[in-house]
């Protein structure tokens, strides 16, 4: 594999010394090895990682495979709590090797469950040195991997504990110019849900301003501590794993990526509070779309400058940025140019019929900027995919923010090319509307929320917009009340934080909890505007079954209002955020036992439990209910930390309440072996029987819509207990 045009590019770059050619071209025509990073809160991490450390690597150690001996995985030297892992194995020995085989299903179910992150570690960098704490309100303005939103969410919930979620004071904004994309962002936010999290579908590069109340009566723009911006680029630091491109690489695929790049940091820079920090990366090895780039914006905002990071991570090994580079408009590469004017000289044609402008040149104050301070990964160094990170600071007193026009006018100054002109804003989003955005308002100030009919050129994001509104409920709510009693949540629960996601505000099926913060930007701002796709996480749903409902409908009638309450359960995905809230007289505690009969099988009867927990459950009420298991052990078994779980109490059995993957996860790290699923067994033997649909945890399963239909279970009603009764 080879292409004569990306080496004689790089090669006038002079981005490596000669004698480093040779390995990194030949890194770049081996397989990426395959990397993880340990996920979740920092006890749940470091408990995980203790299982990866004593129990699997050991009985990878020595494994030999066609006479050739398999190195175990390495623990990543940059990372840190040494929470990321490598490992080159081929595919023929995951599919044969009994070792490495039990080891993938590992890997796999625990990233099915959000316990572990499967990305490439250069992937791993920018949310390091973005440096996100739990106060702090951060964004990202264009996304290539979702796995950026796990490590800034991780970094917000920094203070969880093994088995209960913190509530934030911070923010994550994460965004994607594709409609659909975002709702990958929001399926994957269920393996680690944040009350702090709103997803946004939006252009980066134009990205609205946002109204927050401030301590007056006034309205403020939303700044933020943190962005990242993550652009789109060429990409060619990918070649090891996208081998088209050694067919295809041409200089000017990053050279029209210039202007779009630099616009999304601009934008970037004015959303930015004084003492903010930008993290701006690619997976370009391209200097136009790297160091032009970020040369271009900090000469457009004097108020920034790059923050030398070389003493952080000092196992990774990186290279400095580049102060001189050449750029070309010949796809052969028969000629680069030191500056813009000797471009223009030796070719006016090309220079009058190219997207190159000065802004792609180093700049004169060149030395002034300390592009030096930029970091440089190359796939030779560490066995890594190739990588550009810039941080950048600002310092100074902010100036005024200006309106997005004023942005434009800075971007056009600083790349030398005229902004195509954007379309008017249509009549939902008017002119006044976003300067009003950018400018205090009086905090009585009407935001509309109702759906408006959208056009085609709603698609400011990608796609028409298509979302419900959001509804906050009243903390009197008559629904809400009776929830919360009948699932035992005290007083100290934020209930004046919890939203719907219809227009009426009536509670159909789900209830989604946010922080104050993601509530005050709800309530402000006009959700298509912002073209919001989701607002914190859901944390209660209702139990569908049609003869359970038949069932509670006709005794809350009767004046019973916990009937209306005994619908509704906390899914999976909610228990960590709604556990300390949970009185903790009404927690159940279990045994390993307990645990391993709840695994097994799907719905296990009240009969086959030990007798002290049978005695437990028999006398609770239908319904959801919240069990407690302590670390312990079981012919051979260990858990070695506490764990916590939804179940449901029917008639006669008991349920699980999580996804059949996040059980075989369950399994292969407690009792070291995936279990059989049960139900499945039990349809193939009759399959006329009528058994529950599922048990499985909507929070779980890829769903590519944030409101379907919960995962049901009929329950049995002959000896239902109503609360009250």
């Amino acid at each position: 594999m080879r292409n004569e045009r990306f080496v004689a590019y790089y090669k006038a770059q002079n981005i490596l010394p000669e004698e480093e050619w040779e390995p990194f071209l030949e890194a770049f025509r081996t397989p990426l090895p395959t990397t993880f990073r340990v996920a979740g809160s920092r006890l749940t991490a470091n408990s995980l990682n203790k299982t990866i450390t004593d129990v699997h690597v050991p009985l990878l150690s020595d494994v030999e495979f066609e006479s050739q001996r398999i190195r175990p995985p390495v623990q990543i030297p940059w990372y840190p709590d040494g929470l990321a892992w490598q490992f080159n194995v081929p595919k023929k020995v995951l599919r044969k090797s009994l070792e490495f085989k039990k080891f993938h299903s590992f890997l796999v179910f625990e990233t099915e469950v959000g316990n572990i992150s499967r990305q490439e570690a250069v992937s791993m960098l920018p949310p390091l040195f973005l440096n996100v704490e739990p106060h702090h309100r951060a964004s990202y303005g264009y996304v290539r991997s979702a796995w950026f939103k796990t490590q800034l969410l991780e970094a917000l919930h920094a203070q969880d504990t093994l088995t209960a979620s913190s509530i934030p004071s911070g923010l994550l904004i994460a965004n994607d110019s594709d409609y659909k994309r975002t709702h990958l962002l929001i399926h994957q936010s269920a393996r680690l849900p944040s009350p702090a999290l709103m997803v946004t579908n939006l252009d980066a590069s134009n990205y609205p301003s946002m109204k927050m109340p401030s301590s007056g009566s006034k309205m403020e723009q939303l700044l933020f501590d943190r962005i990242l911006c993550d652009v789109p680029c060429s990409g060619d630091g990918t070649l090891r794993k996208n081998l088209g491109i050694w067919k295809t690489w041409q200089p000017n695929d990053g050279n029209g990526l210039h202007g779009l790049q630099l616009r999304i940091l601009q934008r970037a820079m004015k959303l930015l509070k004084t003492d903010g920090r930008i993290v701006y990366s690619t997976c370009s090895l391209n200097p136009v779309e790297n160091e032009a780039v970020v040369a271009a914006a900090l000469n457009a905002n004097t108020d920034f400058h790059l923050v030398d990071v070389s003493s952080l991570f000092p196992s990774l090994q990186r290279r400095s940025g580049l102060k001189t580079w050449r750029p070309t408009a010949d796809k052969a590469v028969k000629a680069t140019y030191e500056t813009y004017s000797a471009f223009v000289e030796a070719d006016p044609q090309a220079a009058a019929n190219t997207k190159l402008t000065e802004g792609h040149w180093p700049p004169e104050n060149v030395e002034e900027l300390n592009l030096e301070r930029c970091m440089r990964i190359y796939p030779h160094l560490q066995d890594s995919g190739g990588f550009f990170v810039a941080v950048l600071e600002r310092k100074q007193k902010m100036p005024s923010l200006g309106s997005r026009r004023e942005n434009k006018r800075a971007a056009e100054s600083a790349s030398g090319t005229p902004e195509p002109e954007t379309k008017k804003p249509r009549l939902t989003e008017t002119t006044s509307d976003m300067e009003a955005a950018d400018k205090p308002v009086a905090s009585n100030t009407e935001v509309p929320m109702a759906i408006t009919e959208e056009k085609e050129e709603n698609k400011g994001g990608g796609g028409v917009f298509k979302e419900m509104p959001y509804t906050f409920l009243s903390k009197d709510d008559p629904t809400l009340l009776s929830c919360m009693d009948r699932l035992h949540l005290t007083a100290e629960f934020p209930s004046d934080n919890i939203l719907v996601r219809n227009p009426e505000g009536d509670v159909v099926r789900s209830m989604y909890l946010t922080n104050s913060i993601v509530k005050a930007i709800v309530q402000n701002n006009d959700f298509t505007r912002i073209r919001l796709t989701a607002a914190g996480t859901k944390v209660f749903t209702r139990q569908e079954g049609a003869k359970l409902h038949e069932k509670l409908e006709e005794t809350a009638k009767k004046g019973n209002t916990a009937a209306i309450g005994a619908q509704y359960r906390i899914l999976g995905e909610g228990l960590p955020v709604v556990l300390p809230y949970v009185d903790p007289a009404r927690i159940v505690e279990a045994s390993i036992g307990t645990l391993k009969t709840l695994v097994e099988s799907y719905y296990p009867l009240l009969e086959s439990f030990e007798e002290s927990f049978r005695n437990v459950m028999a006398a609770l009420e239908l319904g959801c209910h919240v069990v407690r298991f302590p670390p312990g052990e079981l012919d051979g078994a260990s858990l070695t930390h506490e764990l916590v779980l939804p179940i449901w109490r029917s008639g006669v059995s008991l349920t699980l309440m999580i996804d059949k993957k996040a059980k075989n996860a369950l399994s292969l790290r407690v009792f070291g072996k995936e279990l059989p699923s049960t139900a499945s067994a039990k349809r193939k033997a009759d399959p006329g029987a009528e058994y529950p649909a599922s048990t499985a945890d909507s929070s779980l399963p890829i769903d590519n819509k944030d409101d379907e239909t919960a995962e049901s279970i009929e329950a049995e009603t002959e000896d239902i207990v109503i609360p009250g009764l």
